[in-house]
């Protein structure tokens, strides 16, 4: 498309755009008019904007370089948006800082429907990647779409809109199901929702523990981030069901980590899990950098030592921030959005953008050192990172996938029989 009004009405609705406020719109249509961007400049622009826009910073009206640059048109736009993208890349390189209570935020508008799904969603893990090491973990869809609305959760990516869709022949489909009676299963549910948010409508948590109780050689993972425990509390959960909370500290939690439980909640609800003689695990995943991650991360881990027994615990993961194009896309266009979680240092990592290998490392030491009451008595693995960063973290690593998955069966399979005897004793 040659005809700049025709490029410049196409730029102007685009999501991205549209998300800005109406006088940061106007600034920027004045300015690609001066300058005459072409269509791939104008979507540069764009990002550049959206992202100043969500972090938040000075909006680009108030940093826009105040000097005329000299050369060319072509020049002269080619270093305008080099010195509007290094700017970007510095704030990018400056620590994030998260105030503790975050402005409140509306109720995510979210419609149940229940739907009729061909076949059951069993697979396998839908994050997997042959560049990383990976426990093999087997997905199970029991609803789809989520009600939480964090910052950087990849569900986006896969379902869309206000709806969440519950299968109407789940329960029925998973009776069904046979598997090899002579394989070990690990299979997780809080893959394309969360795991407890829903509690049983549709039945779901019926059909799944019944479905543990019928297959003990599957070790089911409940993972979540609400508080929702009551139906763990009133009926009788098999032994081969973990339930894992994903954590993170109370200022990510607050303005990443928006609608979920509170810590204070979500350890409420391990706690009365644990009492109840069921397995809990806790997920760090994603660990995520800011101006005080040390001593927040510090504090939420001696926490964890101090009101949990390693003998309750079956695994501890660690993972980070990760970025597929389409979820930072998506993230870009959302109106009113304000986060944090792009403004960091994005290096290419296993086809993903990430941290740098040394945050990561060290965010992921830390977590190991200061858990190390536990290292000899509960599973500590990275979930999905490459296997270069394991020995550097943990001191060991394993040849393979296989080699990671047998390990992980075998240390839960040991500690849920040493749970089970406590709980008929």
């Amino acid at each position: 498309m040659t005809d700049p009004d025709q490029r410049l009405s196409q730029w102007l609705d685009s999501p991205e755009v549209q998300r800005l406020d109406p006088e940061e719109r106007d600034f920027l249509v004045a300015r690609a008019r001066e300058y005459c961007f072409t269509h791939q400049e104008l979507r540069r622009l764009a990002g550049i904007a959206a992202d100043f826009a969500m972090w938040p910073v000075s909006p680009l009206s108030e940093s826009w370089p105040s000097e005329p640059v000299a050369g060319s048109p072509k020049a002269r736009r080619r270093a305008l948006l080099r010195a509007l993208e290094e700017q970007r890349e510095r704030l990018r390189e400056q620590p994030n800082r998260y105030a503790l209570v975050a402005p409140p935020r509306p109720a995510a508008r979210i419609r149940r429907v229940t739907v009729e799904k061909e076949r059951l969603g069993l697979g396998r893990c839908p994050v997997a990647s042959p560049r990383t090491r990976c426990c093999n973990l087997m997905t199970l869809d029991a609803v789809e779409n989520c009600g939480f609305d964090c910052s950087y959760c990849s569900i986006q990516s896969f379902y869309h809109g206000d709806e969440v869709r519950f299968d109407a022949r789940f329960a029925e489909k998973l009776a069904c199901l046979e598997l090899d009676s002579e394989r070990h299963y690990h299979i997780g549910t809080g893959q394309s929702s969360d795991s407890l948010m829903w509690g049983n409508q549709g039945g779901v948590l019926d059909a799944l523990m019944d479905f543990a109780r019928r297959n003990p050689n599957v070790i089911l993972e409940l993972k979540t981030k609400s508080k929702n425990v009551a139906y763990l509390l009133r009926h009788e959960i098999p032994a081969n069901v973990l339930v894992t909370w994903s954590l993170n500290t109370p200022a990510l939690i607050a303005n990443e980590e928006h609608l979920t439980a509170p810590l204070d909640e979500r350890l409420r609800a391990a706690r009365r899990v644990a009492d109840r003689g069921i397995l809990i695990g806790f997920h760090f995943h994603p660990m995520i950098h800011y101006d005080r991650w040390r001593e927040d991360y510090a504090a939420l881990f001696a926490r964890l030592t101090r009101e949990f027994s390693p003998d309750e615990v079956a695994l501890v993961s660690l993972g980070t921030l990760t970025f597929i194009k389409p979820v930072m896309k998506q993230l870009r266009q959302r109106r009113g959005f304000h986060s944090q979680v792009l403004k960091m240092p994005l290096v290419e990592s296993d086809g993903k953008l990430s941290y740098p290998d040394e945050i990561k490392q060290a965010m992921f030491r830390h977590a190991w050192q200061a858990l190390a009451a536990w290292h000899d008595k509960v599973f500590f693995y990275l979930c999905m990172e490459n296997p270069r960063h394991w020995k550097p973290v943990f001191g060991f690593d394993y040849a393979s996938n296989r080699e990671f998955e047998q390990a992980m069966m075998a240390a839960y399979r040991e500690k849920i029989a040493t749970r089970q005897e406590t709980r008929e004793a």
